[in-house]
């Protein structure tokens, strides 16, 4: 059994909103391993970003316990946990997050600056991404330029910058029509069968789960349910 990439235990995040407490999460505890493909599905409201966030090192629970890669994050410093970001996680949400006055090309290289890679690098790595994204004539195309398809694979390839071990997308597909968002879910599924890359996704839409290996439910800050699909059979043989 492969180890855990990320592992919460008794994971809780309480907010206080003058003297009232609002348990976003309560008792949350989940694992995911290398090559998992996730949907943690929910309603508005129900903690799954929060949980996201929480995942991805951006965000750190109120009580319980966050492993990433074995290593307890309560004991990182910020530096630490923006080190793990830059170089372990890749994100994708539903706003795409693009810098409006740099062109796809740029927006790729940007990640890349914070590792220190050269200018050359950069440039040769962000086209190679964008090109195996069908952007290849895209690269001098702004944001407003972009269809929201397009855009929404840009950050993709942003988010592939780095090499990440594990995706971590927050309704990716919220902004976009059925078919645009279709595509976008099958960019995702070439990632994770192709390039072995560990993919969660946040979502209320069913029909996004059905693309995923395994389904966690979450409700009112917990998980009620979580389950395989036919996938988890089909892609492990």
């Amino acid at each position: 059994m492969a180890e855990p990439l990320i592992k919460l235990e008794n994971i809780w995040k309480i907010y206080q909103l003058g003297e009232v407490e609002v348990n976003v999460l309560r008792g949350i505890s989940l694992e995911i391993t290398p090559g998992d493909f996730m949907t943690i599905m929910g309603a508005s409201g129900s903690g799954k970003s929060t949980l996201l966030h929480i995942m991805g090192c951006l965000d750190i629970p109120t009580q319980g316990k966050v492993f990433f890669e074995g290593g307890d994050i309560s004991e990182l410093s910020q530096n630490q946990l923006a080190e793990i970001r830059g170089q372990k996680i890749g994100f994708v949400f539903q706003q795409f997050n693009l810098i409006a006055n740099l062109n796809a090309l740029e927006n790729v290289m940007l990640p890349m600056i914070f590792q220190g890679a050269g200018e050359k690098e950069r440039k040769e790595k962000a086209k190679t991404i964008l090109a195996s994204l069908d952007l290849e004539k895209r690269f001098f195309h702004r944001p407003s330029e972009l269809s929201g398809g397009e855009q929404q694979r840009v950050a993709i390839a942003r988010a592939l910058a780095n090499d990440p071990d594990i995706i971590l997308a927050d309704e990716p597909t919220g902004n976009l029509d059925s078919v645009t968002g279709k595509q976008i879910l099958e960019v995702l599924t070439e990632l994770h069968k192709k390039e072995k890359k560990t993919i969660i996704v946040i979502t209320h839409d069913p029909n996004i789960a059905s693309y995923s290996k395994e389904i966690v439910n979450i409700k009112d800050g917990q998980i009620i349910s979580n389950h395989l699909t036919a996938k988890k059979v089909l892609w492990t043989k």
